[in-house]
Parts: C-alpha cells; sequence; structure tokens
C-alpha cells in the first residue's frame, strides 16, 4: 500500500476500512488527526456527520486531519457532508476511507479525488453456464454457498459479472444495478446465499 499525507480532501479505496485505517494512520501526526466512525456498524451515519460538522468548526493553526471512516454511508449523512466537504474550514482536510465508490454520492466522489488503494485479487472461475442458467444450477449453487463469508460474496457478484461480460451476455442498465444493489446488500451486512438467490433469479429471468 503506497501511501503519503494527504494535502486535500479525498477519497481512499480500501479492501477493509478497519486493517486499512491502523496502517494509514501511522504516517499521519497524530495530534492533528481525528478519527471519525461508527464504533457499533460499518455504517457511517448522520451522528458520525454531525460530530464531523463539529469537529471541522474547531479552529486549528495547523492542517488538521479527520478521517470519516465506513464500509457505508448513510445517504443523510452524506448530503449533511457535502456542503462541509465542498468548503472545508481552513487548514482541515478530510479523508474519506471506504470500501467501495458505489457506497458513496455521485454528488461527493464527483467533487473528491479517489485513490483505489485495493489490492487487485484475480476472479476465480465459478461453475455456472450464465447463458443457460436454470433452476437446478442455482439451487445447487446456493446449497454449495451456505458457508461463505461477506467477502466471497462479493467476490462472486463481481466474477459472475465478469464471467457474462466474457460469454457476450449483455446487461441493461437496470439489470446492472441488480448486481450493484447486490454488493451494498452484502457490504451491509445481508446474508450471502440470499443476495446471491436474488441475484442470481434475476439473471434467471433475464429476457
Amino acid at each position: 500500500m503506497n501511501l503519503e499525507i494527504a494535502t486535500k480532501s479525498s477519497i481512499l479505496i480500501v479492501n477493509n476500512v478497519e486493517e486499512s485505517l491502523s496502517k494509514i494512520l501511522a504516517i499521519y501526526p497524530t495530534h492533528q488527526t481525528r478519527v471519525i466512525k461508527n464504533e457499533e456498524k460499518d455504517e457511517f451515519q448522520i451522528e458520525q456527520a454531525n460530530k464531523a460538522l463539529k469537529e471541522a468548526y474547531i479552529a486549528s493553526n495547523e492542517t488538521k486531519y479527520i478521517f470519516l471512516c465506513g464500509a457505508t454511508f448513510r445517504v443523510e449523512a452524506q448530503n449533511a457532508l457535502l456542503k462541509l466537504l465542498e468548503e472545508p474550514p481552513a487548514n482541515i482536510v478530510f479523508i474519506l476511507l471506504i470500501s467501495s465508490k458505489n457506497s458513496l454520492l455521485p454528488t461527493i466522489y464527483s467533487r473528491l479525488p479517489y485513490i483505489n488503494l485495493k489490492k487487485s485479487i484475480e476472479k476465480e472461475d465459478i461453475e455456472l453456464n450464465i447463458k443457460k442458467l436454470d433452476l437446478k444450477d442455482i439451487y445447487s449453487f446456493i446449497k454449495n454457498s451456505q458457508k461463505i463469508t461477506k467477502n466471497e460474496a462479493i467476490n462472486i457478484v463481481e466474477t459472475i459479472l465478469i464471467k457474462a461480460n466474457r460469454e457476450k451476455v449483455k446487461f441493461n442498465q437496470k439489470e446492472l444495478d441488480v448486481f450493484f444493489k447486490s454488493i451494498k446488500l452484502l457490504e451491509l451486512n445481508s446474508k450471502p446465499t440470499t443476495v446471491l438467490s436474488y441475484l442470481l433469479l434475476s439473471i434467471l429471468e433475464k429476457e
């Protein structure tokens, strides 16, 4: 993970927010750094947004780095932060630490530079014929996926999309949104087999 201290507000996209945070904080001056995150969930909510607002308006003669961390960011929290992120007070640098750019509103990620620090993970193939998917295949696949983790399920969703593209299976925007929604549901800790069933059944119903 190649890192350097940010000179302006930015978004860092990482594989795991908690693990990456400890590594990133190591290069920042402790007395000038603040971390705001939800201690109970992986979601950045309005309570954390309000803390960020208060912290940002505490005057500082030195550059103060405020880390906003969450696997996902609640829409209300993002809207509360929008103006602050666009026009931060003097000497304030915001660093959003997230696991997916898709969890942010376009109004935010289109205004802040972002750096993808995710490790490149080679996608393993899956034993599914996307072109000729049937209920028997889906049942068998879900049955064999009972013990997978959230991250493994996200990897499967991405692999299905890559495999479909390789097999020249075309999806319209509405159908692609199902993939993005599946990833968001998994990031919110929905049950992996439920999400994968929803995705595969959606593909099966594709005309």
